[in-house]
């Protein structure tokens, strides 16, 4: 799944329910559906997030991180073996060049998944309601704390309809265990000293990205200009043209999308001399610093989430929660589509896409691979 996922969170659930619900049956596609939007509540990597818990509802913690590490480590591998070419590339803008189709191919792929996932979830005139909201709120959002906030309210909404829901037996009180919720606190909290009393440029970039994860809501794309102003404007680690080039690659690499972290701890470390050592050190800490908030908060929830779901309230929110969040999908299948330069080949390759998933069962890494050929052909 880590070398074939494409396209960000909101592609990766549409892979997540053709692989895990479909073929699997590792879990139903409300379940999935409930975690996903779970996981868009909590700061951190959505689909990091999503993919981590199916595998700790599987095998428990264990396998949950170990989900985590095959998850996260081709990408995060990839793009920090990128910085370290780049650091010694002298044209970089050339590779842009080459990849150029893969935005509008993208924006065909969440357009997908819009439509796959809104198609399923939202069943009456308050969850149209909510779905509406959401997407327009989504638009114009100017704050990535406005997520969290749409998926309560969507919610609040539709646990009005709480007697609608079949009582069930709550056998014993709901437990909260707070461990994890300790654990992401006293990582915070002790990054945060050390980086103070340290010059060791890869405690600083854990305690960065750490901090980064924890406030983070809204998926990749809502992280970037925080590191864009953190790395480039205040701290003068990455030139404008880095930073914009690196994004561009990762655009072009499988896997989440906040494995670009890598990609920018390593080019910092490379800006304090360390050496390719010190790069992959460097990329190595940034990424286990934006991804560990994230698991800590969602193994802290899931523990306690089936246990709340048998209060009738709980469930009848879900389908505002889940129609908020399809609002979100079908809103940054829009937003990616405004800077696309209006033209025949940008808005046929994203129809083509769209129809080649929806029409065909074209494996979506050819799909990827034949827009990067034609990048290059052209």
């Amino acid at each position: 799944m880590s070398l074939t996922a494409f396209g960000g969170p909101q592609v990766h659930i549409a892979y997540f329910l053709d692989r895990f619900v479909t073929k699997r049956g590792y879990l139903t596609e409300k379940e999935l559906l409930e975690l996903n939007a779970l996981c868009q509540i909590l700061p951190g990597p959505t689909s990091t997030q999503t993919i981590t818990a199916i595998g700790f509802r599987i095998g428990g913690p264990g396998l949950a991180y170990l989900t985590l590490l095959f998850w996260a480590l081709p990408a995060v591998a990839i793009l920090i073996f990128v910085a370290i070419a780049l650091s010694t590339f002298a044209h970089k803008e050339e590779i842009l060049h080459y990849i150029r189709f893969i935005q509008p191919m993208a924006v065909g792929f969440i357009s997908f998944a819009a439509y796959k996932i809104t198609s399923k979830v939202v069943e009456s005139k308050s969850g149209f309601l909510v779905l509406f909201l959401s997407t327009l709120l989504s638009l114009y959002a100017s704050s990535p704390f406005l997520f969290p906030v749409l998926i309560i309210l969507g919610g609040a909404i539709t646990a009005f309809k709480y007697k609608r829901q079949p009582e069930l037996e709550k056998n014993e009180p709901l437990k909260i265990i707070w461990t994890n919720f300790w654990v992401w606190a006293g990582v915070l909290v002790t990054a945060g000293a050390l980086a103070t009393f340290t010059s060791f440029i890869p405690v600083k970039l854990f305690e960065n990205f750490y901090r980064n994860g924890s406030l983070i809501f809204g998926g990749g794309q809502v992280l970037i200009p925080l590191l864009y102003t953190e790395f480039v404007s205040l701290k003068g680690y990455l030139t404008s043209p880095e930073f914009l080039s690196g994004f561009g690659l990762a655009q072009a690499v499988p896997g989440p999308v906040f494995s670009f972290s890598a990609y920018i701890g390593a080019l910092s470390a490379q800006q304090m001399n360390m050496g390719i050592a010190g790069m992959i050190a460097g990329g190595l800490m940034a990424a286990a610093g934006i991804f560990l908030p994230g698991t800590f908060l969602i193994f802290f929830v899931i523990r306690f989430w089936d246990g709340l779901k048998r209060y009738r309230i709980v469930r009848a929110s879900l389908e505002g929660i889940t129609a908020a969040s399809s609002g979100m999908v079908i809103a940054a299948a829009l937003i990616l589509l405004r800077p696309i330069t209006p033209g025949f080949i940008n808005i046929g390759l994203l129809i083509t896409t769209f129809g080649l998933l929806q029409f065909t069962k074209i494996k979506a890494p050819l799909i990827i691979i034949s827009g990067i050929l034609l990048g290059f052909i052209l």
